[in-house]
């Protein structure tokens, strides 16, 4: 069985899917291994324009690790099998399109740092999220040391570290770890719904919108005008942008092409 599916709406939508559902979609190393051929090949197929990530069922978007594949391995597998998870994590993160991760479910430890990897997060309102190894005797492994503090401000991310905290859904917003929440029965709906507001836009925008904001973020505020100027400037000889353009002025919906 398949533990990452992939299914393609109205072209321009990706939708990757945790498939481990009776084990809290956890990431065993088999998972790991298929979720990074499910975003290569998702990166080179240009149609797609946003990338939706979620999980399977209702309890779980990813409960981290495979906590019980975990306990058979040696100190030096354990080691490569965090490696693993922190470049998979880290793939997601370079996707060239947006990535809005649909929490269906709790994500913990390393769920959670796949979460934090996407450019948006949206859930039901059932959800509950926290980095939580500390509790485990280990520290976030998968960047949650690093893109926490980037996200909600050094001193919020080391409470909740440190304390291995759990957040309820509403408590996750006001953190703002969560951007927006859903009733739970809606949740996938509403995610395509969320994603279909982004995927209208220009894709080459959409993709250089993405590049200056992550670059930008952690540079000096110099250089990340600089890395603004460059990603505008690739788009200015684009046919997307007359289209834009002719479209304001015919007062029309724009049809990009990604050209």
């Amino acid at each position: 069985m398949s533990l990452v599916k992939i299914e393609v709406i109205e072209r321009t939508i990706a939708r990757i899917t945790l498939n481990r559902p009776e084990a809290a979609n956890a990431m065993s190393i088999q998972l790991l291994n298929e979720l990074s051929e499910a975003l290569d090949e998702v990166a080179k197929t240009f149609d797609i324009r946003v990338v939706l990530l979620t999980g399977a069922g209702e309890k779980a978007f990813c409960a981290g690790a495979d906590l019980r594949e975990r306990k058979g391995m040696s100190e030096r597998e354990v080691s490569q099998t965090v490696t693993l998870i922190g470049s998979v994590v880290r793939k997601v993160e370079l996707l060239p399109q947006p990535v809005i991760a649909v929490l269906n479910g709790v994500a913990f430890g390393g769920g959670l740092e796949l979460a934090l990897a996407c450019d948006i997060r949206i859930a039901g309102n059932h959800v509950a999220v926290g980095l939580t190894e500390t509790s485990l005797g280990i520290i976030p492994g998968a960047g949650g040391t690093q893109r926490l503090p980037r996200l909600i401000g050094i001193g919020k991310a080391k409470s909740l570290i440190y304390s291995a905290r759990r957040l309820q859904a509403e408590e996750a917003v006001r953190y703002g770890i969560l951007e927006a929440l859903y009733s739970s029965k809606h949740l996938q709906e509403e995610a395509v719904k969320y994603a279909k507001q982004i995927a209208r836009n220009a894709p080459l925008a959409l993709r250089q919108a993405k590049v200056a904001i992550n670059q930008g973020v952690e540079a000096d505020i110099q250089t990340a005008l600089q890395i603004e100027s460059l990603a505008y400037a690739t788009l200015i000889p684009t046919e997307d942008r007359l289209e834009g353009l002719q479209a304001f002025q015919e007062k029309r919906t724009p049809h990009y092409k990604g050209k």
